[in-house]
């Protein structure tokens, strides 16, 4: 009587795990059966958005399904990733990860509503995107050199823009000037759109904004761009140094952007959002618009994206610690 309960318990439990295994294929195979909500941690008009809303238009055009949208600024980021976090694992929701929410907040929030590495499926790193950095064209500093030579006569005068305490363009500032050895005087905003107006009107003398935000600033002689922060040039301005090459050796603060899935979302759903996703990072109008605007498309395995964002929490930890930034 036991040893038939107990096959009976066996091939009870069989039967679920086939009928789950089958119903995942299957849902795998339907999806996307309606829109899919893409979440990003800023406003309009940033890197992380101009990615989203490419990929996203890309992505409705071969599933048939709207991909919609969400910019979800505000605190960092951390508006956005709750919510992504919190959304269920069905692959309906997906998040634009990016450089400040995912890796540097855990180092400067003494709490945070979501985990960055427990709370999320990683699908692909995307771009990386170099930061520029730009001074007001009314500065006299047409080089690194010159800008880090004026900083050291004008202690503290100088003031550096950012989209708020702890983003990743404040991170930048803050390893710029302990690296240059200067004093700058850090403002922040809410957000990189306020920053970008402020600096343009000659409020601030400073900023990093990404190369995809400024660029066209640039182009219009609104900014003044110096260097870039990348590690080496950036391919749609080869003219222009880098940071390191400027005098300040082994500086790189590169920002970057990546497409996750709540935790627990099923793995065949994931790989046919990594597949199209890269498919789609591969054709040859979307690298030519991303590129165009200083972006490099990396394209990953989500296993590579998650070993990259392990790597890029620590590293950004050190900057937070060394300069004091705290939020809470």
């Amino acid at each position: 009587m036991d040893r038939r309960k107990r096959y009976t318990a066996l091939f009870a439990m069989l039967a679920l795990t086939a009928g789950l295994a089958a119903w995942s294929t299957a849902s795998a195979q339907a999806y996307p059966a309606r829109p899919i909500r893409f979440v990003i941690p800023y406003p309009p008009g940033g890197a992380s958005d101009v990615t989203a809303r490419t990929l996203g238009a890309k992505m409705a055009e071969t599933w048939g399904q709207q991909v919609l949208v969400d910019n979800r600024a505000g605190a960092n980021g951390i508006i956005a990733l709750e919510l992504a976090a919190k959304a269920p694992p069905d692959g309906y929701t997906i998040l634009m990860a990016n450089l400040g929410p995912n890796a540097i907040n855990p180092s400067v929030y003494t709490k945070l509503p979501y985990d960055p590495i427990k709370d999320f499926s990683p699908v692909t790193l995307t771009t990386l995107v170099p930061q520029l950095l730009v001074v007001h064209p009314s500065l006299p500093a047409k080089s690194v050199q010159e800008l880090v030579a004026l900083a050291k006569t004008r202690p503290t005068q100088l003031s550096f823009a950012s989209a708020g305490i702890g983003a990743s363009n404040h991170l930048s500032g803050e390893l710029f000037r302990m690296m240059a050895g200067i004093k700058l005087t850090h403002v922040p905003y809410k957000g990189d759109t306020p920053a970008m107006t402020d600096i343009i009107a000659g409020q601030v003398a400073i900023m990093f904004p990404t190369a995809i935000a400024a660029t066209p600033h640039v182009k219009s002689a609104k900014l003044r761009a110096l260097a870039a922060t990348s590690a080496k040039r950036i391919a749609s301005m080869p003219d222009l140094p880098t940071v390191a090459e400027s005098g300040i050796a082994g500086f790189e603060a590169v920002s970057w952007g990546g497409v996750m899935a709540p935790a627990g979302t099923p793995k065949d759903i994931v790989a046919k959002l990594h597949a199209e996703i890269t498919r789609i990072l591969g054709l040859p109008d979307v690298r030519e618009r991303l590129s165009g605007l200083g972006a490099e498309i990396v394209a990953s395995t989500p296993a590579e994206f998650a070993a990259y964002l392990r790597s890029e929490i620590d590293k950004w930890s050190k900057v937070a610690r060394a300069a004091n930034v705290k939020l809470d």
